[in-house]
């Protein structure tokens, strides 16, 4: 009886591999002579390829592996039926010539020398280890070093290699360490996109990596100070005013200012914000007025006036699968009807225009409302865990942060030289007070030194007039709209300033200053008193030797001001 072999050999460069396949065979056939010769002449085969070190695995059936080269197979018996003895064979890979070939190659590379690239930004997008938009999937950060550039606002940037769970916060608090800035919870990453004239804040557990894998070819990443990122927790009527704020449920009671946020918290509830706003038309240059609604469910408009009814609510975005933007340029680029436009984009968009949601709303208030509300209804909980997490380190921080005093510095004690004899000065009250007052005469001290050999006591060999210029709230000759542009970008909040010099006097200042949501600016004059000079801002009624003088006092009295300065207008390059 025949039964038929079949020897296919895979030929590929100079490594084969056979296999060995069986045919159905339903007689008794003896296997064991045509096994054996199969076996010796694979054998001598590759030995006589492979050279004398080369092993040597004998084919079973089935596939098995051999333990024993004079292991004797039994052929089946003639009285077993041909399901039964019938044993169809799996195709073998010999791999001694390709192990023998791979430890060469791994001989051969482990023998040269590791030279590291001293280019690697001019690799092939294949090897190269800056991360390129696209490279990761969206969601899914493998493990392993990714490279990411970071740009300040002066426009500088820098390199920083992070792992692939990096966090914005940890990313954060990384730049605050490499730039020796101070740790005050309040910086933080912004995407930025320049073409489409948009730009976000990332939320403190959002991944760096996956934020960079879904952003265009000319999108960044900008570190700045954002004051009003978790604002809304400290005020939160400001944020959402009565007239926005409506409940699907019926409620015959006023909720509570202290319940409004735990109510927008709460899964169980269902709040939404409603209001006009414009909405951009999709392909042309158009804004229409319309009515919307922003649930948990997402962001809709009414087709008829101001109707809630389902059949003329319209979605126009899902929250979960977008992130919403602050529109930077939107008069100038997209003909927007007001300044307070934002943007809604999803997070599979590569920056194509018909894909954006562009909404304009009437003033600050609005915008922040429609924003804020966005953030807390996608990531809930979530929010509030990001603004404690900070709090609760700097509690518990507090209790070893008391500043460990030398031997030296315990033997020190105040004294009163006023007298003829110097006496202990015992009351920490008194102490504290004389400290304070030997401050302000070492200021005058210093000034008369520094004003002996000018002309006039403002003269600009002073100190009083180049002391300032190292503080991190003096911003120099900018502009007035520049000044707008800066406290925009750092969170309208009450508080928050800066100083600039005056473009319409040169020897005058002028203090930029946010309170509740609006931008107000004063005036900083120089005024001269029995020959000295001073800085006041009330027309001479609180004069100051120097500017760092005037801001440490607003910092402490609202004096004539709106509010006390709170928050400095920082720009930090790095």
């Amino acid at each position: 009886r025949v039964c038929r072999f079949v020897v296919v050999l895979f030929i590929h460069h100079t490594q084969f591999t056979p296999l060995l396949y069986r045919s159905s065979c339903q007689d008794d056939v003896d296997l064991e002579a045509l096994v054996n010769e199969m076996d010796s002449s694979l054998e001598s085969l590759y030995s006589s390829c492979s050279g004398p070190q080369t092993e040597s695995t004998p084919l079973l059936h089935n596939g098995q592996t051999s333990t024993s080269h004079h292991h004797h197979h039994q052929p089946p018996s003639s009285s077993d039926s041909p399901q039964t003895g019938l044993r169809r064979s799996q195709p073998m890979h010999i791999n001694a010539v390709r192990r023998l070939q791979e430890q060469e190659q791994q001989l051969r590379t482990s023998s040269l020398p590791a030279i590291p690239n001293p280019f690697p930004e001019l690799c092939s997008p294949a090897s190269s280890p800056v991360l390129s938009p696209g490279s990761l999937p969206p969601g899914e950060p493998s493990s392993g070093k990714y490279i990411v550039k970071i740009f300040s606002e002066d426009g500088m940037g820098k390199v920083v290699e992070i792992p692939a769970n990096m966090t914005a916060r940890d990313l954060c608090q990384l730049l605050v360490y490499k730039s020796h800035c101070v740790d005050d919870n309040s910086w933080a990453l912004v995407e930025h996109h320049p073409l489409l004239g948009l730009e976000r804040c990332l939320e403190d557990h959002e991944l760096v990596v996956q934020v960079q894998a879904s952003m265009n070819s000319d999108g960044r990443f900008l570190f700045r100070k954002n004051y009003a990122k978790y604002e809304f927790f400290r005020n939160p009527l400001t944020f959402f005013p009565e007239h926005m704020v409506a409940w699907c449920q019926e409620t015959n009671h006023a909720i509570l200012p202290s319940q409004l946020l735990q109510n927008f918290l709460a899964t169980n509830s269902c709040p939404e914000i409603q209001g006009h706003l414009y909405m951009k038309e999709v392909g042309r240059k158009s804004w229409k007025k319309v009515y919307m609604f922003l649930r948990r469910s997402g962001l809709y408009c009414s087709t008829k006036g101001t109707s809630k009814e389902p059949r003329h609510l319209q979605l126009l975005a899902d929250l979960e699968d977008s992130n919403i933007f602050t529109v930077i340029t939107g008069k100038k680029q997209h003909g927007a009807p007001t300044d307070y436009g934002f943007c809604i984009k999803p997070n599979k968009s590569r920056g194509d225009m018909k894909e954006l949601r562009m909404l304009c709303a009437e003033d600050e208030q609005s915008r922040s409302c429609w924003m804020t509300a966005f953030r807390i209804f996608k990531y809930g909980i979530v929010l509030y865990q990001n603004y404690k997490i900070p709090q609760q380190r700097k509690t518990l921080l507090s209790h070893f942060s008391a500043p460990v005093r030398s031997v030296s510095e315990n033997s020190l004690v105040a004294m009163d030289f006023s007298g003829r004899i110097g006496r202990v000065i015992d009351n920490p009250v008194e102490a504290q007070s004389a400290a304070m007052e030997e401050g302000h005469a070492w200021r005058k001290r210093t000034q008369r030194m520094n004003i002996l050999g000018s002309h006039s006591p403002l003269h600009h060999s002073s100190l009083s007039s180049v002391i300032h210029i190292a503080q991190l709230w003096f911003h120099g000759r900018i502009t007035r709209e520049e000044s707008h542009r800066i406290v925009h970008q750092q969170g309208q909040v009450d508080g928050l300033f800066l100083l600039r010099v005056s473009q319409s006097n040169p020897k005058a200042f002028v203090l930029t200053l946010c309170h509740h949501q609006k931008i107000k600016h004063f005036q900083i004059l120089p005024c001269e008193e029995d020959g000295q000079g001073f800085f006041s801002l009330d027309d001479g009624a609180t004069k100051f030797t120097d500017l760092i003088q005037l801001v440490e006092f607003y910092q402490l009295n609202r004096g004539v001001l709106p509010c006390k300065l709170k928050h400095p207008c920082t720009v930090v390059a790095l």
